[in-house]
């Protein structure tokens, strides 16, 4: 993944055989903090697992473009006052969602891939050209 708001980039194996690797999962709770105040939570690994399979699916070589990640409950409410689509209990204020781009890929084609995985939710939000996954129960929005 890669972030242009921070210009950060991470490419890392997080799990082998069963066992999800301690280093690679904190490079990647402190490259989805929040950007805006630098907040860090421990990212729930089944939303990573998620982006993860939803990404082997597009048969892409192009790193997702992180949106946001987790998101400070400060961060939440400014951007629920700027918009009426920023949910209240929003997961990514517990670190179980992600908003994410691909250049090589539709919005529908990501958001396709990620709810064929059958695990979790996904909005498509084509006129922002991104989709969000995250590991709450199995449901879907917009389009």
């Amino acid at each position: 993944m890669y972030s242009e708001r921070t210009g950060e980039k991470i490419d890392t194996i997080y799990w082998i055989e069963g066992q999800y690797i301690a280093e690679a999962i904190r490079e990647i709770n402190v490259f989805m903090r929040d950007w805006r105040n630098n907040q860090m939570m421990d990212i729930d690994t089944r939303t990573v697992d998620i982006m993860a399979a939803s990404h082997a699916l597009l048969e892409v070589n192009e790193p997702f473009m992180l949106l946001s990640g987790y998101r400070s409950p400060a961060t939440n409410a400014m951007l629920r006052s700027r918009s009426s689509g920023v949910a209240k209990n929003s997961l990514h204020l517990k670190g179980q969602a992600a908003d994410l781009r691909l250049a090589s890929r539709s919005v529908g084609q990501m958001a396709r891939a990620a709810k064929a995985c059958n695990a979790g939710g996904v909005g498509t939000y084509s006129g922002s050209n991104f989709v969000h996954m995250d590991c709450g129960p199995v449901r879907s929005w917009g389009s």
